[in-house]
């Protein structure tokens, strides 16, 4: 349980401000049809977190335990640093008709923008860490959805709410403990 909550908490922070939630946003404001998008944005993460995961696990195969702690906990700290640059999209990705549908833009366009993102490194160091790929999964699942679904419903109104600054400040904090914690535990 700690794993899902954990993953949960993680993503959900890591996740505001990220490109991900601005692709929710303009997904949003240019096709006004939020349930395709929901449910597009919660197909593309669980191929895309379930990839990150079994990455993961498998690594725990591959390094012993102390080299997979100084990896984790570097790694982690490493996450830290990174949550304090803001993400940008370029508008260019959403800039043409869609070929297939609301449903499988937003498919396609979450899948891709979350290769190589924070929340994927993150899905994958907390399956190595935790040893429970499906806990893991279903947590960075739930934490991409509680930061992007709001979005697409409330758009504007949520970002006004929110200082962004602070919220990748807090995320950068809780990796720098994670981190921090892996290589001293």
């Amino acid at each position: 349980m700690e794993a899902f909550l954990l993953s949960t908490g993680i993503v959900a922070l890591a996740e505001m401000g990220d490109k991900t939630q601005l692709l929710a946003l303009i997904l949003a404001a240019r096709f006004r049809k939020p349930w395709p998008i929901v449910l597009g944005i919660f197909v593309a993460t669980i191929a895309n977190h379930a990839l990150a995961g079994a990455a993961g696990a498998w690594v725990t195969t591959v390094l012993g335990p102390d080299v997979l702690r100084w990896v984790l906990g570097g790694s982690f700290i490493a996450m830290a640093v990174w949550m304090l640059i803001p993400d940008s999209m370029d508008d260019e990705e959403t800039s043409s008709t869609p070929r297939f549908g609301v449903f499988g833009t937003t498919v396609v366009a979450f899948f891709l923008a979350e290769m190589g993102d924070k929340t994927q490194i993150a899905t994958v160091m907390l399956a190595a860490q935790y040893q429970a790929w499906a806990w893991v999964v279903a947590g960075t699942t739930l934490g991409m959805m509680l930061a992007n679904a709001p979005v697409v419903w409330l758009g504007d109104k949520i970002t006004k709410l929110v200082p962004l600054r602070i919220v990748h400040v807090v995320s950068a904090l809780i990796f720098l403990g994670l981190g921090l914690w892996a290589l001293l535990a």
